[in-house]
């Protein structure tokens, strides 16, 4: 189960404000991404809170609420819509949902634990933690926030644009949902930029993107 360690040890070195952050929905081949940084009081414990993959719709619904009214709690979310995605890449849209959910943060952290790899571009100090959403609490929260609020956007997705299956497999790439583009053709919040969706609508990126 993920801890503070992480945490305590930026503490050693000075910093009070630590921002834990994630990010959900990098692999679909629909709706945005999503990404969140959280703060966590210096003595906060949790017995259940962990990796977003690792539980059920219903325990996320219910740490998402524990954790957006916790009154101890700093956190900011950031969605990076699809158009951005294909003008971007995937890579640098996810670095742009960590940078705008960071400082989004009031107040503002003085370091990042982000889960992953170093974030190019990012405005403050930052250690990178692999795993991070299963070591880190504060990774861990800010896993919950992001993938609560990306799904929650793909089941009103769903009712915008029924027949895909977005209220089932949120945007990623199953049977059902390529059956279904193939089908229908994509719709506004499919990303062009994505095989197989490029494929069929001749996406081609502009020259230096």
């Amino acid at each position: 189960m993920p801890d503070l360690s992480f945490e305590q040890e930026l503490r050693a070195e000075g910093f009070t404000r630590i921002a834990g952050i994630d990010e959900a929905g990098r692999g679909p081949l629909a709706g945005p991404v999503s990404a969140a940084a959280v703060i966590l009081p210096e003595e906060f414990e949790h017995a259940v809170l962990t990796d977003s993959k690792k539980l059920t719709e219903k325990r996320r619904e219910a740490l998402y609420e524990e954790l957006a009214t916790h009154p101890d709690i700093v956190w900011a979310s950031h969605h990076v819509p699809v158009d951005a995605i294909d003008d971007l890449n995937i890579l640098q849209a996810t670095y742009l949902g960590m940078r705008e959910s960071f400082g989004k943060l009031s107040p503002a952290a003085e370091i990042a634990l982000i889960d992953g790899k170093p974030v190019t571009g990012f405005p403050a100090p930052h250690r990178a933690v692999i795993k991070g959403d299963s070591l880190s609490l504060s990774i861990a929260a800010a896993s919950i926030i992001a993938k609560v609020e990306r799904d929650r956007m793909m089941l009103a997705y769903d009712e915008e644009f029924p027949g895909y299956g977005f209220a089932k497999h949120k945007g990623y790439g199953t049977k059902a949902h390529r059956q279904a583009i193939s089908e229908l053709g994509p719709c506004p919040i499919h990303r062009r930029s994505f095989a197989p969706i490029a494929q069929m609508v001749g996406f081609t990126r502009a020259q230096g993107a």
